[in-house]
């Protein structure tokens, strides 16, 4: 990390050195005042890619000159169109491509994998997951606790932070999984959590799984496009994800999953059956029964949203030409020198409720406001600074090293500093 220095100078030179910088150009903003705004809501919807307008028009047009026949004579045929994105995903999470697949929508992939890696015995029924986990993911693991009989409160464990703390520390996850033991059939958490940008380590908590028997999955939605991942060497069973956060694919784009191939090369697991799982050979003879394809692509039902998944086509083209690697390390420096601005806020009363250590979060800071937050908010917005407000007092920033400049985060700061002061001294802190 170099010495960071709290000026516009400073900020401007680092943008100069950046590589990733032209990227930038490569994306919409929204305006403020006729001016590109500071735009740090890439953790809650990501920008449009400019070369989207250009793939629907080519989209389009291949369904105006083919009609049906798109499916095997448009540039990119429907009928496969699944399989274009599967190597750049793979890529994305650390997966071989038959292991994920580019379908559906993100809690409809959950209950889904649900329905495969949630098969509840009367000893084995119980899930330990993450205390305030998004909303969504919640609802979808209590109806399907439900589903099975049990009741949400005896099945599911949720593991909460220490008391005055805002992250859950690894070890009380480890311990709580060792605790339930034989009774535990399945650990599914977020790879980052939402709400404070926690990052949790998978393969540690994969491996503790397995040594009592249960499976172990994940939500990616705030961690893929945002951290590295080896989903495949850290033996996870199954995962899902969003593509509109960080990988700027458009409001509802298509979800994703990632099933690891122990499962999804076994045609004896149990996957709800759709037509687009069936082996491909076979698809068009209309036989019953069904025999499902290779790998990830198996839990697949209905066709691929083509005009959804345009965007998603796109965005990936632009992360396959950063490369994880670089926008890890942009990260890395970007979300520290928005941390070291906050630590010169003396004006507000804050702490921040996102880990410091970089290993254990990717490109968000949440501050967590003891009063004014949403008068805070509201000035951000106002100045052209577009963040993300979470109740009950949370205000959720994410620069993301794609389109975020150093010169954007100093920006930031410069609101924060130059507003009025609370009568309360500063809280600023870190877990």
């Amino acid at each position: 990390m170099p010495t960071f220095e709290a000026s516009l100078e400073f900020a401007q030179s680092l943008d100069q050195t950046d590589i990733l910088f032209p990227f930038r150009e490569r994306f919409h903003f929204p305006q403020h005042n006729g001016k590109d705004v500071h735009y740090f809501c890439g953790n809650s919807l990501g920008l449009q890619p400019k070369s989207v307008g250009y793939l629907m028009e080519k989209e389009l047009a291949d369904w105006a000159a083919h009609g049906v026949e798109g499916h095997f004579r448009a540039a990119l045929p429907w009928f496969s169109y699944h399989h274009f994105f599967s190597e750049r995903l793979a890529k994305l999470v650390g997966a071989h491509k038959d292991e994920v697949v580019a379908m559906n929508t993100l809690t409809v992939n959950l209950h889904l994998l649900m329905m495969s890696f949630y098969r509840p015995t009367n000893g084995r029924y119980k899930i330990i997951m993450e205390a305030g986990a998004f909303p969504s993911d919640q609802y979808a693991i209590e109806t399907q606790v439900r589903m099975h009989g049990y009741e949400p409160d005896d099945a599911i464990i949720e593991i909460s932070p220490r008391y005055g703390a805002h992250i859950i520390e690894e070890e009380d996850i480890l311990n709580a999984i060792a605790g339930v033991g034989d009774e535990l059939a399945l650990v599914i958490m977020g790879g980052v959590n939402y709400y404070t940008g926690q990052f949790f380590d998978m393969a540690r908590i994969t491996e503790a799984a397995h040594q009592v028997g249960a499976y172990a999955g994940f939500d990616l939605a705030h961690a893929v496009g945002n951290i590295p991942m080896k989903l495949h060497d850290w033996q996870v069973d199954f995962a899902c994800w969003c593509s509109y956060k960080y990988l700027n694919s458009g409001p509802g784009g298509v979800g994703g999953i990632f099933v690891h191939e122990k499962w999804g090369n076994d045609p004896s697991f149990f996957r709800l059956a759709g037509w687009w799982g069936n082996e491909e050979t076979n698809r068009f003879k209309m036989k019953k029964g069904f025999v499902p394809q290779k790998g990830a692509a198996s839990w697949q039902m209905s066709n691929a949203p083509v005009f959804n998944m345009v965007a998603h086509n796109a965005a990936l083209d632009i992360y396959e030409k950063a490369g994880m690697t670089a926008l890890k390390e942009k990260s890395i420096l970007l979300t520290g020198y928005l941390e070291y601005l906050l630590g010169q806020v003396t004006n507000l009363s804050f702490v921040v409720i996102t880990p410091k250590d970089p290993a254990r979060r990717g490109c968000q800071i949440s501050m967590l406001f003891n009063d004014r937050g949403r008068e805070v908010f509201d000035k951000l917005t106002e100045a052209g600074v577009v963040a993300d407000w979470r109740e009950p007092n949370v205000i959720r920033v994410a620069p993301v090293p794609l389109y975020n400049t150093f010169e954007d985060v100093y920006r930031l700061y410069e609101v924060l500093k130059n507003m009025e002061a609370d009568l309360t001294p500063s809280a600023f802190g870190a877990n």
